[in-house]
């Protein structure tokens, strides 16, 4: 069976003497876009917290390639391949619009599949990027806040790009455009882990779904499969 790229086995964690995460398991491949489903508070972000070594993981494993990586610090983590758009953007207000690109910025040591992600790949990804590259962070709209974060994980070259939230809070002409960018991601190959609470757009672009119910998985499968359990996505989405 061909190694996955990152997985989570019998993850738990705590918030001080509140566990929050009880046995969260699931694996995403190369390539491969999955969602994590479910109410706010339920344990989603919670599970990225942990992937990332921003919460220590009380018992289970993290693995990236097959390396088990929770107990490292972020920092080591991230150079594993993995990329985080975090949720309510948190870029650098102080810093220029490509002051922000660079700051993270890594390039991979070893061979590329796909082309590598500078700032010339960014802006002609993101043009807006471009017009206000000189711009403080703090004079962007939320849409070009949200294009600016995308950007700065991609600078980061990863092989697996995590989005919690991308699309909240944003007006629909934005959202729109932020679904096709992860669409366009998705057709160059870059695994994804979205978290979002617009189940239409996730059903068309991810490969599968994992539901999470009070720090546990309680479903998981493709989006063929989802479509045929509606009592799913009304029972833990609310929807």
């Amino acid at each position: 069976m061909k190694q996955a790229l990152l997985s989570i086995q019998g993850l738990q964690a705590s918030y001080g003497r509140a566990q929050v995460l009880f046995d969260v398991s699931f694996d995403v491949q190369a390539g491969e876009v999955v969602t994590l489903l479910g109410r706010n508070g339920m344990g989603r972000s919670t599970t990225v917290k942990c992937l990332f070594g921003m919460l220590p993981v009380q018992a289970g494993t993290v693995s990236v390639g097959g390396e088990r990586v929770n107990g490292m610090p972020s920092h080591r983590i991230a150079r594993r391949g993995l990329a985080l758009v975090p949720e309510g953007r948190q870029i650098f207000t102080s810093l220029t619009v490509e002051e922000n690109l660079v700051a993270t910025a890594h390039v991979p040591r070893g061979g590329h599949e796909t082309p590598l992600w500078d700032l010339g790949r960014v802006y002609a990804f993101f043009p807006r990027l471009k017009e206000r590259r000189g711009n403080l962070g703090s004079q962007l709209s939320g849409g070009e806040q949200q294009m600016l974060a995308i950007g700065r994980a991609l600078m980061t070259n990863p092989r697996l790009l995590v989005l919690d939230e991308a699309t909240e809070g944003l007006a629909p002409l934005i959202r729109a455009e932020i679904w096709r960018t992860l669409g366009e991601l998705k057709r160059e190959g870059l695994a994804q882990i979205v978290i979002d609470k617009n189940v239409g757009k996730l059903m068309d672009l991810a490969d599968r779904h994992v539901v999470i119910e009070k720090g546990r998985v309680v479903w998981d499968g493709d989006s063929e499969a989802l479509c045929q359990r509606p009592e799913i996505v009304h029972q833990y989405l609310g929807v």
